[in-house]
């Protein structure tokens, strides 16, 4: 079985004309200026184009040797009509991206670059070989709103326990010759290639995987480390959800510049918090070793200083395979576990906002400031109660009074107005509460506690009228969710008191689902 590597540039081509109308053709030639592939957009005469290229190569080798670039060098010039940019892929070939005269060559650049990469594994496949093809749009991939809504939607998609589909662009980069792309291809293929080769400015892959029942597609980015590159690793930055920063384990130089690396990427980012995994790999060369495994942990301990920066240590060989599945999972959990950080933060927001709004209801009523909300947690025991927890954390802001802080009962006041009580189920007091929330434990249950129905009844009993009533039920995989329903209807109850209960479910997601459900009690309370 045989290349067709006519097939993979056609595709290769058309896919970046359509990402780039300022791109009127894309020709990959030889020394001699033998167009190898080509595909143009309007009447551009590929063999001028041609002829550029054969002449201009020279020049090229000039500004290869004196920026010391083994592979490739760049060079570009204006016509009457056009711009042209050229990019060495190796000692012999060279990819030409002719550009309409108005067109701007540093916002084409990135582009151009990741365009040399792909037409430079075409040129270098081997049988077997996977060769992703796509352009992505590169402002897409940094559009904040969008990355916002789809990192929220995953999240919620999360809370299913299973099922749920995450995607995400994390960036690799390093020194040369660490072994970064020989990662993301072990990772990606399995595969590992002996023969070095530079990255021409950017590699994009995309893969997935199965992370505890759910998928996570990876956007790898795979960026040169050359540093006639950096004006463009901006771009190539920009939007990044996680980082792996490699060194070579036998090469103290490459260790040494982790700090240089992981100062770029933070000025890059803007100040972004994002997941960064640290890799020494080359384990396998055990006797070349110059960086001890301590070594990488005290680095790791010296740039996470910062408050929630998650940074973590890992040493691989892409030759062998040692840890470089775990690396890349490392950085799935790092992303999940930061986005749900990210999510809760943005609802915590948007309960102090429903919190603030009653207050002020509440104020211009007239009512005193002990009276002015009212929020009851009840449990099993002392020692779990997300939902105090959360209120709590909610509060931080306000002085806090503990007027009683025992193991049955707990009251707290904060300087805000608001009154925080914390119950177990046999010394309950809600009757002078605005909103109650209780929590069950129905896991491995076929069917409830009859006590809960007791505390349920209690609760309605005692509440004010136009109470608003929570309860929490945490369930597992043979809870009888309708049953436990069914079990606890109080409906004839309601009918006779004028209160709000509300039932739901409380998974592995908890804080989350607990977060979603506080704010419909909140609301609840501010439109009685």
């Amino acid at each position: 079985m045989s290349i067709n590597r006519k097939a993979l540039f056609m595709e290769l081509f058309t896919q970046f004309l359509e990402r780039n109308s300022d791109v009127e053709a894309v020709i990959v030639s030889d020394k001699q200026g033998l167009v190898i592939a080509g595909k143009k957009r309007s009447n551009v005469d590929m063999e001028i184009v041609s002829v550029l290229t054969s002449i201009i190569n020279p020049i090229i080798e000039r500004i290869r040797d004196e920026f010391m670039f083994k592979k490739f060098g760049t060079a570009s010039f204006d016509a009457d009509i056009y711009r042209f940019l050229f990019i060495s892929l190796d000692e012999s070939r060279t990819l030409s991206v002719v550009l309409n005269s108005l067109a701007s060559v540093d916002k084409a650049s990135p582009y151009a670059y990741l365009l040399a990469e792909k037409s430079s594994q075409i040129l270098n496949a081997e049988v077997g070989d996977k060769i992703q093809l796509n352009i992505p749009n590169f402002e897409y991939e940094t559009d904040e709103a969008t990355h916002y809504e789809r990192v929220k939607n995953q999240i919620y998609q999360m809370r299913l326990d299973e099922g749920g589909i995450f995607r995400f662009k994390f960036v690799i980069i390093g020194d040369h010759e660490v072994g970064k792309t020989s990662l993301v291809r072990r990772f990606v293929e399995n595969k590992f290639s002996h023969d070095y080769r530079a990255t021409i400015g950017l590699n994009i892959l995309s893969h997935s995987i199965q992370f505890f029942g759910n998928q996570i597609i990876y956007s790898l980015w795979d960026v040169g480390a050359q540093t006639f590159f950096k004006r463009f690793r901006q771009t190539y930055y920009l939007g990044a959800q996680a980082a792996f920063i490699v060194f070579d384990l036998t090469n103290r130089e490459s260790f040494e510049n982790i700090k240089n690396w992981y100062e770029e990427l933070e000025n890059f980012i803007g100040g972004k918090e994002i997941p960064i995994i640290i890799i020494g790999n080359k384990t396998d060369l055990k006797d070349q070793r110059r960086i001890e495994y301590q070594d990488g942990v005290n680095l790791v301990n010296s740039l996470s200083q910062k408050p929630n920066i998650k940074i973590s240590y890992i040493e691989t060989s892409a030759l062998s395979g040692e840890n470089v599945e775990d690396a890349f999972t490392l950085i799935a959990y790092h992303y999940i576990t930061k986005s749900k950080e990210d999510e809760e933060d943005r609802v915590k927001l948007d309960l102090l906002e429903e919190i603030n709004l009653i207050l002020e209801k509440r104020k211009k009523q007239g009512l005193s400031l002990d009276k002015l909300l009212i929020l009851t947690s009840i449990s099993e025991n002392e020692f779990w109660s997300p939902g105090f927890q959360i209120l709590l954390d909610i509060n931080s802001e306000y002085k806090l009074e503990k007027i009683k802080d025992g193991k049955d009962e707990k009251i707290y006041r904060f300087s805000n107005g608001i009154i925080l009580k914390n119950y177990l189920y046999e010394t309950l007091e809600v009757n002078d509460s605005d909103a109650v929330f209780c929590i069950f434990d129905a896991r491995n249950k076929e069917h409830s506690d009859p006590k809960w129905k007791e505390v349920v009844i209690k609760i309605i009993n005692d509440i004010e009228e136009h109470g608003v009533v929570l309860i929490g039920i945490r369930v597992s995989e043979n809870t009888n969710w309708s049953q436990i329903l069914e079990q606890l209807s109080v409906n004839e109850l309601l009918e006779q008191k004028m209160v709000s209960l509300l039932f739901f479910k409380i998974g592995l997601e908890y804080r989350l689902e607990i977060f979603d459900q506080l704010k419909v009690m909140l609301n609840t309370i501010r439109f009685y």
